[in-house]
This record gives structure tokens, sequence and C-alpha cells, in this order.
């Protein structure tokens, strides 16, 4: 605190000063020495950095977080586009022919290359934003709706049928592909309807596929003339073959072989293809019987699209397939125009995709700003108490409320101010992408709180005049009814909340996703209205112990401050979103690794269509990191029955070494059993190849365990099974699991494969655990052939969009910043209380309390708030996660394509989550309390007891 003088000239600027010395009585205008802001910020320079630290990184990381949540799911969107086909995300208008009415010569003009580029400008004039086509890759065009049957013998036919081949005339085919034989097609004259031959190209797929070679010749049949002649002058390579100029109509890059739906001995497969004429030859398609139509294919351009404009997106597709957009286009272009597309439908998907990510994101992000918030009060706070004795005395001496409250604003503003612009500034450099004004509005709202709080704080504190005042602990300072009023309101908002989750799920509005904050505030309040009772019960028996340690360290921590809830707040509310955020990808990794467990059945699978080479089980044991291999042999089409009826129901039956595989299913935990209660009695003990007769098969009655569904239709009465081979085995069911390793998402039996006949025994598949298994090396000795799957690797391969990897980073990385904040409030509150502790360790020195004393007494002092923080904090987030987890579904982060045999990904407590961070909090709480103990020891007291120290 600086001296008397500077204090007075800095309250004279307030104008609430009475007298401001000799300049006053003489109407001289008084100089002031030393403006306050400097004289403030030189008289504590560190405490101006460290805030002007803290605001730089609450505001950098605020105007971070909306950036980066845009830039995962832009990118999410821009990779599931480029996922879905050209076909699926164009959007593709067409118009028919001409009609039969008009001339002759306007129905060829019509379908020229003028008419229909200036028919392709009016309709990208029609397409709203934000859906904006990609010039480069949009086409348009004249093509045969009906493509015609080739009548040249030469043309492949695989069932007897002839080719089709689809006549497309589409501009810009010179820039889209490279000439590899021959030329590009020409026009020659004025093609008409009756022209008898024109000119064409095909691709390098097409030409080797239909054996068409530079100067064949395809006739195809006209109407009402001769068979239009097609020749070809050029074999072309498309430059972009995935791009939608060549995949929106995928035959014009390659011929497809087509299957018709026809009487069994009916020849139902013909080929394919397309021929590519220069767009002024479109006029002959009239003449044949194809049905020819113009079409405007429009492929949007994926890297002008962002997540956040979706919606717009939907609307402006709508407004295209069948909204005002389609009208303009038929209006201007072709009264019957139409259009389709499978674009909104992929925006579906992404929309479905993101409302099941965003609200378990916005917790997270609710929790850590709740945590961020508070640390700023509490930095404002600890201002307040330092400069306590400061603004008392400047309100003494006639400083308005208003004038002090306005000099310490100016005062923060110098330092908040820039410190939220660098933020902001490395923010936006961080992460470039995303929109602006959100991390804008962010970064203002961080620096705004931060300039506003110690004015405000001190405003409240020093609303009335006074030099002394009175103890502000737990036991003399009693909850107002305001208090009471803003906390019963706090617990009501908190309870709608949770009943609001747990009804609705997390796609409701904002209170939803605040509700494991809102949790850890009521939790908060009604810990510290609890927390001095114990105390209180407890100091009474420790001062019947020898010595004052206990007793006084009790005493001082059941009267603690009353401002204690802000740290308290904190803490709680930063380890229920660790142990919430926690949960949640502990739950997402263990969603992940079920649905991959359900696939592979254990670590690794090897399996084949074909029964496996008898030494490949040693070889496969032999490699680095494989504990052990179970051999099982799969039917996957058994059917039950002896195959006399019309119906059979299918099943996959699966021979096990009743042991082995028991020991598997127990360990993976999919449906464990004892080897009794398969084995078959006559091959026990027994090699487990194979009782090596059909006959003997037949008269075993295996015992068999199988899914519910196939327990429930047979009962424990024995039933024939006839495998794929022809054999057949007859059946009891003895057990019943939902789950087992062999098979999943199927009905199935699990027999011991020592009752099976010998060639149905032969293992098919190998189950392999181990740990650090080595994919190349399990490839490598399975050979070709032979399909090997990893579980590590089917794992990975549920995270299959930005928006999930995204999610998670951003999850983890708030889930860290809380944790981080917790801890800085945690210092906070040591700091705010550490002049006090060392003044006191002081006193007690010279009554002869000594050292070790003294780090004991400021670690008992200090552990009974740790361990209300961490026990308070655990519990919380037990307790939050119990309440919300039926409105949690973690299946849209977890997995790509949710699978129904897993289950879905529910969000369970995870105990690491719950107990690390708890720890944690108590672990730094007495080692800071230790440290502090030890560092006042190595002062001395002669500085903590001068007089005049108002500590």
């Amino acid at each position: 605190m600086t001296g008397p003088t500077d204090e007075t000239n800095g309250a004279g600027d307030t104008g609430g000063a009475r007298g401001t010395g000799a300049a006053a009585t003489t109407g001289v205008a008084a100089v002031v020495v030393a403006p306050w802001v400097r004289t403030r910020l030189r008289a504590a320079p560190g405490v101006a950095v460290a805030l002007a630290l803290l605001v730089a990184l609450t505001a950098c990381l605020a105007a971070a977080f909306p950036r980066a949540v845009d830039r995962y799911e832009d990118a999410g969107l821009r990779r599931l586009l480029d996922d879905a086909t050209a076909q699926r995300t164009t959007v593709q208008l067409y118009a028919p022919q001409p009609g039969v009415e008009l001339p002759q010569a306007e129905r060829e003009q019509a379908l020229r290359g003028a008419a229909l580029r200036a028919a392709y400008r009016k309709v990208l004039g029609a397409v709203e934003r934000p859906l904006v086509p990609d010039r480069d890759q949009s086409s348009y065009g004249v093509r045969t709706a009906n493509p015609g049957a080739a009548l040249d013998p030469w043309l492949p036919r695989p069932t007897g049928l002839p080719a089709r081949m689809s006549l497309t005339a589409q501009n810009g085919l010179a820039d889209h592909a490279r000439l590899r034989e021959g030329r590009l097609p020409r026009v020659r004259g004025s093609v008409t309807a009756a022209t008898p031959e024109v000119e064409a190209a095909v691709t390098t797929a097409t030409a080797r596929t239909l054996k068409i070679k530079v100067g064949s010749v395809i006739h195809l049949p006209g109407v009402e003339r001769e068979p239009l002649a097609v020749r070809v002058t050029g074999i072309v390579e498309p430059r972009e073959p995935d791009g939608s100029y060549w995949s929106a109509m995928p035959v014009l890059r390659k011929p497809s072989l087509v299957q018709l739906a026809t009487p069994a001995g009916v020849p139902n497969r013909y080929w394919l293809g397309a021929l590519l004429l220069p767009p002024d030859a479109a006029p002959a398609l009239l003449g044949t019987a194809g049905k020819p139509e113009r079409y405007w294919q429009l492929a949007p351009d994926t890297a002008s699209l962002t997540a956040h404009e979706v919606d717009r997106l939907s609307s402006a597709i709508a407004a295209l397939e069948s909204g005002p957009g389609l009208g303009r286009v038929r209006e201007k272009v072709d009264p019957l125009a139409d259009a389709t597309t499978d674009l909104d439908e992929v925006l579906t998907s992404f929309v479905r995709l993101r409302s099941g990510i965003g609200p378990l994101v916005a917790v997270a992000a609710f929790g850590t700003g709740t945590v961020a918030a508070v640390v700023l009060l509490m930095a404002g706070g600890l201002a307040v108490d330092r400069r306590r004795a400061e603004l008392a005395l400047l309100r003494a001496r006639g400083g308005s409320l208003r004038g002090v409250a306005g000099r310490l604003l100016a005062e923060t503003a110098v330092v908040a101010v820039p410190a939220g612009a660098l933020g902001l500034a490395v923010a936006l450099l961080a992460v470039p992408e995303g929109r602006l004004a959100h991390a804008v509005s962010a970064a203002v709202a961080v620096t705004a709180l931060a300039c506003a709080t110690l004015p405000a704080r001190a405003a409240f504190a020093h609303r009335a005049v006074r030099i002394h005042g009175g103890r502000e602990d737990l036991a003399s300072v009693r909850p107002s009814r305001r208090r009471t009023v803003a906390e019963l309101t706090l617990l009501v908002l908190a309870s709608g909340a949770v009943v609001a989750l747990r009804r609705r799920g997390a796609s409701g509005d904002q209170l939803v996703a605040l509700a494991p904050v809102l949790v850890g505030v009521i939790a908060a309040l009604v810990l510290v209205r609890l927390y001095p009772l114990p105390l209180r019960r407890l100091a009474r028996p420790a001062g019947r112990l020898r010595g004052a340690v206990a007793h006084l360290s009790l005493a001082r921590a059941g009267r603690t401050s009353a401002s204690t809830v802000l740290p308290l707040l904190a803490l709680l509310t930063a380890l229920t979103t660790a142990a919430f955020g926690g949960s949640v990808l502990a739950g997402v990794h263990d969603a992940r690794d079920r649905a991959a467990l359900l696939v592979t059945g254990a670590d690794a699978r090897i399996e084949a269509t074909h029964p496996l080479p008898a030494a490949l089980p040693d070889q496969v044991r032999r490699t680095s990191g494989v504990r052990e291999v179970t051999p099982v042999s799969i039917a996957y089409e058994a059917q039950i029955g002896d195959g006399s009826g019309t119906e059979q129901e299918v099943v996959a039956l699966a021979g096990v070494e009743p042991g082995a595989y028991g020991r598997l299913a127990r360990r993976v935990g999919l449906g464990g059993f004892s080897a009794t209660e398969l084995a078959v009695p006559a091959a026990r003990g027994s090699s487990g190849t194979g009782t090596g007769s059909t006959a003997n098969a037949k008269k075993q009655v295996l015992p068999a365990l199988a899914s519910p569904a196939v327990a429930g239709r047979y009962g424990t009465r024995p039933f024939a099974v006839r495998l794929e081979d022809g054999s057949q085995v007859t059946v009891r069911i003895t057990a019943v699991r939902d789950l087992t390793p062999a098979v999943s998402d199927l009905d199935f039996l699990v027999v011991d494969r020592a009752g099976l006949p010998a060639r149905s025994a032969r293992p098919t598949a190998l189950l392999v655990t181990g740990g650090h298994l080595d994919g190349g090396a399990l490839r490598d000795a399975a050979g070709t052939g032979v399909e090997v799957r990893l579980r590590a690797e089917v794992r990975d391969g549920y995270v299959d969009s930005p928006l999930q990897s995204g999610a998670e980073r951003i999850y983890t990385a708030a889930v860290a910043a809380g944790a981080g904040y917790a801890v800085l409030a945690l210092l906070l509150a040591l700091v705010r209380a550490a002049p006090e502790r060392t003044a006191l360790l002081a006193r007690l020195r010279t009554m002869g309390l000594t050292r070790a004393q003294g780090r004991r007494l400021l670690v008992l002092e200090a552990l009974p708030q740790a361990l209300l923080a961490a026990a308070g904090g655990a519990l919380t987030g037990w307790a939050a996660i119990r309440l919300l987890s039926p409105g949690i579904d973690l299946t849209a982060i977890a997995l790509a394509t949710p699978d129904s045999s897993s289950g879905g990904a529910r969000l369970r407590a995870d105990a690491v989550s719950l107990i690390l961070p708890s720890l944690t909090v108590l672990a730094l709480a007495t080692g800071i309390a230790a440290a502090q103990a030890w560092w006042s020891g190595r002062r001395g007291s002669v500085r903590e007891l001068r007089a005049g120290d108002s500590r």
C-alpha cells in the first residue's frame, strides 16, 4: 500500500474529496503529481502482469473454442461430402426433348450447345446461396434417357443380350480428358435428326471393356430413318475420374454390367456404355429411340460450404428441388423441368451426427467456462482484499463510490484490454479457420468480465464508509435472505435442467448443457453451509488432547473466511466437469473397444471361407505378442432341420474346443461357460479333430450353447442341423448366452467340434489373444486368401469423421483447461490466506511453536477444506453422472457406424476420472500448505511482527 500523499491525490481526482490543499483555497487548478493508473501499476507491477497473463490466456481459450468447433465441424461436413459419391451430391436438373408440336428446326436448335449454354446460365441464376456450384465440375448437355441396343454383333454379349449405348453430348470434354488415341470428335456441317453418321469418343475403360478401337463404328436403331452410325474417333482418359463431371453419371467413365430381373434360364445381363458426342451433335439424338433429354448437373463447391450454414444449405436445396428455385428454372428454361439430388440426405446424416456430438461438447464448454469465470472473480476478490485498507481510506477521506469504481475500472482496463486483444490475436493465429464474430465476442466477454470484477467487488465491499470491518468468517457471518433466495433459485434451475436432460436427452437447450455445472454450484453452496458444523464438533474433543496444534487447526478451519464459496465453487465445478468429461471419454473408448470385440471376438481374428491349413495355428502361436490361439470351425449357413421342409431356418454353427473356447469367452466377457457344458461324453479327451464319420455324428446328440432366439424356438428337445457340406448333426440346447466370440449379430449354435464330422470340424477361423500383436506378422503367417482383422485396427476404424476426432480433442482440451483453472483457483485461495497465515506462524513462533509444529498446523488447517473439495468433487461428479446418464447417448461420438449388437454407448461413472482429480487437489492443497510453512520458517518473524502491520 502506498503512502497517504498518493492516496490523497488519487482521491481528489474522484470528485468526492472535501478539500485538496492550498490549490483549493486559492482557486488555482490542482496539479496531480502522478496519475492514478501509473501510480497503481508502479506500486504493484507483479499483480498487473499476473492479471494480464490470466486475461490473455482466458481470452485466447475463449476465442479459440468456437473457431476450433467450426473447424472440425467444417472438416466433418467436407469429409462426408467427399466420401459420398458425386452421383449423390450433384444436383441434377433435366427437361425432356422439345415437344413434337414445335417445328423440327426449333427442336433441333434447342438441343445445340449454344442454347444449352444459355439455359445453363439461367439455371445458375436460380441457385440460392450458400449452395455455390463448382463450375469446373458442373456440366450440361443432352443424353438418351433410354439407351439403345447396339446392332453390332462384335460388341461383347455376356449372356447373348446386345450391349446398350448411352449417347451423351456433354460440354467441356476437351477440358476434362486427356487424349490417348485418335482425335476428339467434331461436327461436320449442321447436324440434324436425319444426319446418318456422327463422331464420338469413349474412355479408356469403355474401350478396354467393350473392345472398341479408334475407327470403330457402332450402329444404333433410328426412328423413321436408317440406324444412326457413330464413329469412334478418339479414346480419352478422364483427368479427374472421381470428379462430378465424370462421376455424376458413372456410365460416362466406365461401362457397367446390368442385370435384369428375369425368370431363371433367361439371359439377363448386358453391357451398358457411353458414347461421348460433341455438343452440337445432339440434334442427331432426335432421330433415335433413346428419348433424348436435356440436363444440367450442378456440383456443389465443397470448399465454400461451412457447417453453420447447413440449415440454409438445406433450404437452398429444397428450393431448387421443389420450391421457388425450381419455379424460376421452369419459368426461364422449360415448364417441364425437374430436379433431383441426394445431397439433402447427406446433409441430414451430418446434422444427425452433429446433434449427437454437439451437446456433449457444450457440457464441457459450459463447465470450463464457469471455472474460468470463477477464477476471474477470485482474482478480482484477491485484489480487493489486498487493497482493502487503501480503498477504505479513500472512501473515508471523501472519495465517491462512483469515482473510486471508475478509477479502478480504468486501472484494470489498461492491463486487461491489451491482454484480451493479445489473447484474441493468438487464438486467430492458432486457429485460422472459423467464424470471426464468435471469437471476438468471446474475447470481449472475457475482457469485460476481467475489467468489471475489481470495481464491482470494490463498490460492493465499500458501499458504506467504514475503517474497521467486522469479522467475516463463517462463525459470525450468517447467510442473508437474498443469498437464500438466490440459492433456492439455482436449486430450482439445476433440478429443472436435470429433469429435462433425463427426459429429452442431451439435445435440449443451453439449460440442459448447464446441468452438470448447476449440480456443482448447488453442491458448493450446500457444502459451504454444512462445512463448519462437523469441524466445530471435532474442535471440542481435540481441545482435550495434548498439544495445541490439532485444536488450533480445527478452530481456524471452522472459522474460515465466508468468501470460501468461490474457491469451493471453482474446485467442485472443475472436478465435476473433469469427472463428467473423463467418464465421457472413457465411455467412448469402452464403446469402441466393445464394438471392436464383438466384430473380432478376441484381440485378432484370422478367418477364411475354406478350412485353414493344419499348421497355421502353430505358426500363429510363434508370432510376436500372441498368448493363445483358439481354433473354431464356423458354418454361417447351417440349416435347422433335415432338409425335408420347405422353410429352413439358417443359423451360424460354431464348432469349438470347449475348454479353450470357454476360457476365451470368460476372458473377453462374451458368454463364458464351463467346458463340461459342451463336451461330448464320448469325445472327452479326444484330439478335437472330429468323429470322422457322418453316421456317428447323426447318432450322437451334441450339447449346444445357443442364442436366446434359437433357444426360445426349440427349447431343450433334440433337433437336426444340416451343415453347409450336406452333413447332418443332432443337437440339444443345454446353455443359453446372449453373445459368443465366434459369431456376432447372428443367431448361433456352439457345439464341441469333436462331435462334428471330420470335414466340418476343420477350423475356418482362429481367435487370437495377446498384447501388442503384429498385424504384418500375422498376415504373413496367414498367407493369401485369408482375412486378418485386429481388434485395435477395427477400433480405430470407428473414428470415421473429423466430427468425432475433433469433438474428442475439444473435450480433452476443455477438461484439461478446467483442471488448470481449478489449480489456479486453489493457488489464488491459498495466496489470499498466505499473509494472515504467515503472520500467525510468526506470532506463534514467539510463543514457542516449532517449525515442525508450524508445518503441521498449516497442513491440518488446509486439510479439511481440501478434503471437502476432494470428497465433494468426487461425490458431485458421481451424482451428476448418475443423474444425467439416462439422457446421454455417446453412440454418435463413439461409433461411426453404430452396431445394433453393441448395445449403444451410455455414460457410466469412471473410477479413475472420479478419484484421480480429487486426489490431485488434495495433494496440491496439502503440499502448498507445507511449502508455505517451510518458506515462512526460513524467513524469520521480525518482518511479520513489526509495528503497524495491518495484517
